[in-house]
């Protein structure tokens, strides 16, 4: 089963990735006591990651950075482009900036540190299974600087993204009202069953609102969804 056909009640399917046996194996007996996640499988590197995704196809995998064979930015990137489907989930001891920006920037729909508490785990799971996005506290003031200084520094994405607010953000106009509400509530870190319960609107709806939304700005991930909102003055960019 693929992560598009889960129904809507299932658990989240994980998959986890982390070199560390005792690490892992804690992990998995936290994570299996959680009644709305499900642990489908485990991979010691980032190969096994690449590989087991392909089989099991699940909704979340909470990946390690730094394993042997093939270390976990690599596994995301190949994993966003061959399975859109399956959420990133960085799970690891780094909390320099340049691996959480460099994780985004390769599809990670969500970057925690281990020495984060099992609750904000389990939110930051569930958050990315419906499409969210969860940056650990303190990060994402990195999200907003890495922003401002891609901005400062010309390049080929910087640029498409400089873009809109240069024009005042005309691709705002082909937006409908409802779909800048939901832009907003999304680069604002909500899942979409936290943005159906604001609208009074079902996770359907909200979902076809995102997949509109993405399509008419040519947007493909969380991060350039961000810092678009943020140039065009949908959401604050104070820390």
């Amino acid at each position: 089963m693929s992560s598009s056909d889960t129904p809507k009640n299932a658990p989240a399917r994980v998959l986890l990735a982390d070199d560390h046996d005792i690490l892992r194996q804690g992990l998995k007996m936290l994570l299996s006591l959680q009644p709305d996640i499900e642990i489908v499988g485990e991979a010691r590197t980032g190969r096994e990651a690449v590989e087991l995704t392909r089989i099991l196809q699940p909704d979340v995998v909470v990946m390690d950075i730094t394993m042997p064979d093939m270390d976990g930015l690599e596994a995301c990137h190949i994993i966003r482009k061959e399975q859109p489907a399956t959420q990133i989930l960085m799970l690891t001891m780094h909390e320099s900036e340049e691996y959480f920006l460099e994780a985004l920037r390769l599809g990670a729909a969500g970057y925690v540190v281990k020495r984060a508490a099992p609750t904000e785990l389990r939110m930051a799971i569930l958050s990315v299974s419906q499409g969210g996005a969860f940056l650990y506290p303190g990060l994402a003031k990195a999200l907003i600087r890495g922003y401002v200084d891609n901005a400062a520094t010309p390049s080929t994405e910087s640029a498409e993204i400089r873009e809109p607010a240069r024009n005042n953000a005309p691709e705002l106009r082909n937006l409908t009202p409802r779909e800048i509400e939901v832009l907003k509530l999304v680069a604002g870190g909500y899942t979409n069953q936290e943005i159906a319960d604001r609208l009074v609107i079902s996770i359907k709806t909200v979902q076809a609102h995102r997949a509109n939304v993405m399509e008419k700005l040519d947007l493909h991930d969380v991060t350039h969804l961000v810092r678009f909102a943020i140039r065009s003055g949908l959401i604050s960019d104070e820390p």
